[in-house]
């Protein structure tokens, strides 16, 4: 379904708030898809009823946008909370709730878990996302942060890893400090060359409009409008991941991916990303997707893998 508002646009800008903050807000709260061109606000979802509603949300702040010129993040709270319930959305043939149609550039979901897994980026600052290999947990992230910086909704992409080493020693690696690394930020520059072209991609990270960096390197910083992705998180520290939470800066969006089946941290020491998802779990902005073999859009034969990796583990048999 798809409704379309005529309003100012000096009050689309009011409305959809300083950074689209106000627009993440009702798209938490209502799954629905809010976009705008000139003077018109379009809004698009998969149930009548629940765009009808976003509808009568958006024309309830309008009337506020006119009267007083101005709407803070609270009146929009307010606004939602004073409304009657959400209606319920319809479900599919599986009892699953309908979602609306998501898509980052030419990137579009393949599986029910993607799909969760992009609405949650797209409706929270902070998101974490767990799965196997395959599953499109860093590729789909990368999608989203450079469709975020194309809508000018960030200024700046940092991705990050952790440097811990696999079986191998780091230090036995040839060259200097960043031919070390390397091997690590590695897999993050070949997702964002499979979405930009190799000139794109050396522009950008000249002009530092990207960065990839290890997550040691993130000590210190304080990141404003920038969309963060921390990738193979299984292997980041509790404290490791306390530092990297912090460095969350105003107009900032942060996601976590690892797949917690792949840990390379000594067996003593515990894993931030299980930690923080059980610490954070249920803090309004921050969403948890967990992600499976279903989801695995590889070579056929990688879900037959994982599979069997992950029997033998039931089994009593480690795969890491």
């Amino acid at each position: 379904m798809h409704k379309t508002i005529e309003v100012p646009s000096e009050q689309i800008r009011l409305i959809f708030g300083h950074q689209d903050a106000h627009l993440r807000q009702i798209q938490r709260a209502i799954p629905v898809t809010i976009t705008a061109t000139g003077n018109e606000i379009h809004i698009g979802g998969e149930q009548r009823s629940q765009v009808a509603y976003a509808s009568e949300v958006i024309g309830e702040l309008q009337r506020t946008v006119k009267n007083r010129h101005q709407l803070t993040e609270k009146e929009v709270e307010q606004v939602l909370k004073n409304r009657a319930p959400l209606p319920p959305p319809d479900v599919d043939e599986a009892g699953q709730p309908h979602l609306t149609p998501i898509q980052a550039g030419s990137i579009v979901p393949q599986t029910r878990g993607q799909a969760r897994y992009m609405h949650a980026i797209r409706d929270n600052d902070l998101v974490f996302c767990a799965g196997p290999a395959g599953s499109g947990k860093t590729f789909l992230a990368v999608a989203m942060a450079l469709e975020a910086l194309r809508r000018e909704e960030i200024r700046k992409i940092v991705l990050v890893r952790p440097a811990v080493e696999a079986g191998e020693k780091l230090g036995f690696l040839p060259g200097d400090m960043l031919a070390k690394v390397n091997p690590f930020i590695r897999p993050l520059l070949d997702a964002l060359r499979d979405m930009l072209d190799f000139e794109t991609v050396q522009r950008y990270m000249e002009h530092d409009v990207i960065e990839i960096v290890p997550l040691a390197f993130m000590r210190g910083r304080t990141l404003n409008e920038t969309f963060m992705i921390l990738d193979e998180a299984q292997n980041s520290t509790i404290t490791q991941m306390k530092m990297f939470l912090t460095r969350m800066g105003n107009g900032s969006r942060i996601v976590i991916t690892g797949d917690l089946t792949q840990n390379d941290l000594p067996a003593h020491v515990p894993s931030g990303l299980t930690d923080a998802m059980t610490r954070l779990k249920g803090i309004p902005g921050i969403a948890t997707i967990h992600l499976d073999g279903r989801d695995i859009v590889r070579h056929r034969l990688v879900r037959e893998i994982v599979k069997a990796y992950d029997t033998n583990t039931e089994n009593g048999v480690s795969s890491k």
